[in-house]
This record gives structure tokens, C-alpha cells and sequence, in this order.
């Protein structure tokens, strides 16, 4: 199976789960996909706001895992399962989703008050808001502002009964952005 079948199936298997904000991970990838084309976002920016949350598509923990107390490290596991296929250009702002939220929740007033309660569940098992000593050092890693713009469409992606395109229109964006 090929990286796009790869993907294609894993949505398939788990893709209608919901995770606590009243649209499913399908839902939510074409949402945040959708706002990154509006917004004029690389190919490679479009695709990793699609495929942003495929590590919750990897494992077989049960969909409400977080309100166990589990962080299942989405975001690590997706970013190494995609780097398999994908450059750095996607990648990193998919491994770095979580921190942005944690960047965001500690240096921009008001926007932890923004978050969903499930968002603001997972702040706390994915280590709460960043201290000032990593909110620097967050700034200075080389994909820090495709991050913080992939976060806010992920806030933004949890529109119930939203009509956008396909979730082929992604991966017709994402296959273009393969490493050879």
C-alpha cells in the first residue's frame, strides 16, 4: 500500500470518530485543510492542516482516551509516521500543533479562554501552558509560524455541518507534496 492509500485507510477506519468537539476527525481534517487554502497556505501547509491529527488514526486507543488522563502523543506519532513520506515542510508543523497550543495558551491573553473543554483537557495532559524559557525557544525553531498558523485553524476546524470540498481535493494536494 502507498503512503496516499496508507492515509486513505486510516481515515476510513477512524476518520468518523468524533474526539470531544462535535465533528468527527474527517470533519475536522477537511475544515482545517478548507481554512489553509482560503488563507493562501503553501500545498505543503494545506496538507499537514489535513493531515495534522492522523495520529489519532494510528492506534487503537479508545476515542475518549484524554478524559482517562492519557496524552497519546498525537502529534509525535503523526509527525514520524508521515516523515516516512513528507519533508519538513509538512512535518514540522504537524509535530509542532501541540506546542503552538501551549505557546499560544501562555503568551496571547485570552486565548486559553477560547479553547473547547476538550482542547483545554488535552492543554493539560500535553503540559499546560509553555514556560516564558520555552515559549523562546519555541519561537526560534525554523517552522514556528506555519505552526502557530496551522493552530489556528485547527481551533478554527470544528464547525459542525461545515460543506467544504472533498477530502479527495486534499489528498489530490497532499500527493503532490511526496518526496520522489
Amino acid at each position: 500500500m502507498d503512503a496516499m492509500q496508507q492515509i486513505r485507510a486510516a481515515f476510513e477506519r477512524r476518520g468518523n470518530e468524533g474526539y470531544g468537539e462535535g465533528v468527527s476527525q474527517l470533519e475536522h481534517a477537511v475544515q482545517c485543510a478548507a481554512f489553509a487554502q482560503r488563507d493562501g497556505a503553501s500545498p505543503a501547509l494545506i496538507a499537514a492542516a489535513y493531515l495534522h491529527d492522523i495520529g489519532h488514526l494510528l492506534h487503537d486507543l479508545p476515542q475518549d482516551i484524554a478524559d482517562s488522563g492519557v496524552d497519546t502523543q498525537h502529534e509525535s506519532t503523526g509527525s514520524a509516521w508521515l516523515s516516512q513520506y513528507f519533508g519538513p515542510e509538512l512535518t514540522e508543523p504537524v509535530r509542532m500543533h501541540v506546542a503552538a497550543k501551549r505557546y499560544l495558551a501562555a503568551t496571547e491573553e485570552g486565548y486559553f479562554d477560547l479553547l473547547s473543554d476538550a482542547s483545554k483537557l488535552s492543554l493539560k495532559l500535553q503540559g499546560g501552558p509553555m514556560t516564558p524559557e520555552q515559549a523562546e525557544a519555541f519561537e526560534a525553531e525554523p517552522f514556528f509560524a506555519d505552526a502557530l498558523r496551522l493552530r489556528r485553524w485547527d481551533e478554527e476546524g470544528k464547525i459542525e455541518n461545515y460543506q467544504g470540498p472533498s477530502p479527495a481535493h486534499f489528498e489530490a494536494i497532499a500527493k503532490t507534496c511526496l518526496r520522489a
